[in-house]
Formats: C-alpha cells, structure tokens, sequence
C-alpha cells in the first residue's frame, strides 16, 4: 500500500521526505487497521481484528514449518476463535487465512497415520472441523499457496474464497491411498461440477487460482500481496450491513446446496418475510427513501 516514487525521477529532498512521511503514514494506518494481536493463548493460529472499525476477525493459521498442516489442535484453536468472533457483537465477518507459502497443505498425515477404524468411529474423527461451516457470521477463506486436502476443504467450508495468483488448490488423497473426509468430495462437485470433481478427486491433480476461479470455486484472484487487503476491504463492506440480516441471508444461500429448489424458495419467502419484523429493516429502506446512509442496529 505505501507509495514508491519511480526510480527514474529525480526528486528534490523536500519532496523525497514529504513522499517517505506519507509512505509511513500508510504503513501505519494498514497496520492498524489489522489490529492488536489477540493470540497469547494460541499456539497454532494468531487471532487478530482488522478494518478502519476493527470490525472483522481474522485468522491466521500459523504452523510455518509444517506448511499448516491442520492437526487437531489446531482446528481446535480455529474452533474456539471462532467461538470467540461469533460471540463479539463487533464482529461482523470472519477470514481465514494462512502464509504466502501455503493456506494449508493438508491434514497432518504423520498424526493420523496409524489411526484404525475403531478409533475414526468411537471418536468421530474430524467431526469438529464442520465448526467452521456451521459459523453464523460470514467467513471468507484469503487463500495463497497451497490448499490442498484438508486445507482446499477447509477453504470449502468458507462462505467465500479469494486467491492469490499462486494459490494452488486439490484433494490429492487418492495418492495415499485413502479419500477427503471433511468434504472434498460433496462440496467440490456443488462448486464446479461432478465431472471437474471426480477429474480432481480420483487424480488428486491440482489446480490453479485462475483455473479455479473459471470452475466457480474462487469468487477472485488478486496479488499475493494484496489478498489479505482485499479480503479485509470485502470484510468490511460485508460486515456494514445489519449482522442480522446478513445471517438471515447466508442461512438462505447455504439451504439451496441442501434442499430442492421449491424447498428452497419457500424458505427463502418465509425469511424475506421475516425480515419485515426487524428494525433493521425498516431502517434501511426509509433511509433509502430519505436518500442517506442507514444506521443498522442489528435488531
């Protein structure tokens, strides 16, 4: 974000000063607008609020050495955070994100390498991780580098996927000899297809930020250095809005992966309906007629 001068001009000392001060100036606002970490009591993630109102969570898978391979205790971390975001009335979105390297690589394949059967069923294996697809406030997934396994099903899990240009996402488990187990293969196929999932799935072939974006899976592709702006500035406009209405409205969009469309469209009517009994909604559509911005109060 800090503005670099070109180096063919020649600038004056007083103007090279006044462009350094307005570079740190920058800095300083976009660090802050990333917020005080909140991480001391995290071991595997770094929780942090972010934007102008500190208004979105954001959560940073932080396992470097390891790619962020997701173990147990970390999804637990992003379980309890996530506890935490959705229970701050000041949050009103969610990213999920991890390094430039890699979002997540996948499971931690040498922690459930000598699971059994009996094990995976008596202690309902990764049953947690749906934590994050039940969230009630809006998450979006900042992927760059690899997503792959566990990690491109995670980024499932989220409302909306933004990618960096070397974002690589896939389900490559048919390579070791067993399949996902955290959704890749029912939420893939809702993304982009069965054809283009069973093609990822039984190849465990990866695929590109832009080939993904094409497929559907990605709602955009930015810089790798400018993701987690993007993310944060789509946070922010998502979380201006009445958190109740936003609610109401992801409730809707996600019934229409689970049920038929005349399911759907009486649920639909039903919430629109409901929204007639908010302030919320009285208070965006006279401020509509009054032609200013409206004042939501979540009610």
């Amino acid at each position: 974000m800090a503005f670099k001068p070109l180096a063919s001009f020649i600038l004056s000392k007083p103007t090279a000063d006044f462009l350094k001060n307005v570079s740190k100036v920058q800095n300083v606002r976009f660090l802050a607008s990333v917020g005080a970490t909140q991480s001391e009591n995290y071991e595997f993630i770094k929780l942090t609020t972010a934007g102008e109102k500190q208004n979105v969570g954001v959560i940073t898978l932080n396992r470097p050495k390891a790619l962020n391979a997701l173990c147990n205790d970390l999804m637990k971390e992003v379980s309890n955070a996530l506890d935490s975001l959705e229970a701050n009335t000041g949050i009103g979105a969610v990213i999920i994100t991890g390094s430039e390297k890699a979002f997540a690589a996948g499971a931690d394949i040498k922690e459930m390498q000598n699971n059994t059967f009996s094990h995976c069923i008596t202690g309902n294996f990764l049953e947690h991780w749906s934590r994050v697809s039940k969230n009630l406030k809006p998450v979006i997934a900042a992927v760059n580098g690899y997503a792959l396994g566990g990690g491109c099903e995670l980024a499932m899990m989220c409302d909306i996927i933004y990618a960096g240009e070397n974002a690589k996402f896939g389900q490559p488990e048919i390579l070791i000899g067993t399949i996902p187990g955290a959704g890749g293969t029912q939420r893939l196929p809702r993304y982009v297809g069965k054809s283009k999932a069973m093609e990822i799935v039984l190849t465990g072939a990866q695929i590109t930020a832009q080939e993904a974006e094409k497929m559907g899976l990605v709602a955009k592709v930015h810089p790798v250095d400018k993701l987690l702006e993007e993310s944060i500035k789509l946070g922010e406009k998502i979380a201006s809005n009445s958190q109740l209405i936003t609610r109401l409205c992801k409730e809707s969009v996600n019934t229409a992966y689970e049920t038929t469309l005349a399911e759907g469209l009486h649920l639909e009517k039903r919430l629109f309906h409901s929204t007639f009994a908010t302030k919320d909604r009285k208070e965006g559509m006279t401020a509509f007629v009054e032609k200013r911005a409206p004042k939501f109060t979540n009610e």
